[in-house]
């Protein structure tokens, strides 16, 4: 069932107050003005037809950005339901991976290099976990965050880590 509003309306709504605070980077802005279009006729409308009884129903584009909650939902859940059948019948843990925020100045001055020095902090502290504790090689799904739930800068990984035991039948 589709809502009234779109996340657009919200941004178009609402946007105009975050704009005045002043404290959005040229990349969020550059998002923030994607998602304040996306499903609106603004990018324009497509048809679809039923092959079955004929129906024809019109819906409007989507910006397809990586950060829109909206165009992204059905990739994640695939995503997901894909990791899912691919992962072994055994317990894992969640954990992620942060640094303090002070250290964003450097993130805005040189991302890729952050986030290589980011992403390989991790795997250094998981694979000596995996051989001080258990005495194995540990692997991990690991995903990269750069934003925060409030569109502030805050990168951070999320990594799902095998327990390596196997969970209980029933």
């Amino acid at each position: 069932m589709r809502t009234r509003f779109e996340l657009a309306d919200a941004v178009n709504m609402f946007g105009a107050g975050l704009l005045t605070k002043g404290k959005l980077n040229p990349i969020q802005l550059k998002v923030l003005g994607k998602i304040a279009i996306c499903r609106t006729a603004a990018l324009g409308v497509h048809q679809e037809a039923c092959d079955n009884c004929g129906t024809v129903r019109y819906s409007y584009n989507s910006c397809g950005d990586r950060h829109c909650p909206k165009c992204q939902a059905a990739k994640q859940a695939f995503w997901i339901d894909d990791l899912m059948q691919s992962t072994l019948p055994i317990k894992h843990y969640h954990i992620v991976f942060t640094v303090p925020h002070h250290l964003n100045a450097v993130c805005l001055h040189n991302q890729r290099m952050y986030y290589k020095l980011l992403f390989s902090a991790v795997w250094s502290v998981l694979r000596s976990l995996g051989y001080s504790q258990f005495g194995v090689e540990s692997g991990a799904v690991a995903v990269l965050y750069t934003w925060g739930q409030n569109f502030s800068l805050h990168p951070h990984i999320h990594c799902i880590i095998a327990l390596g035991r196997s969970m209980p039948s029933g």
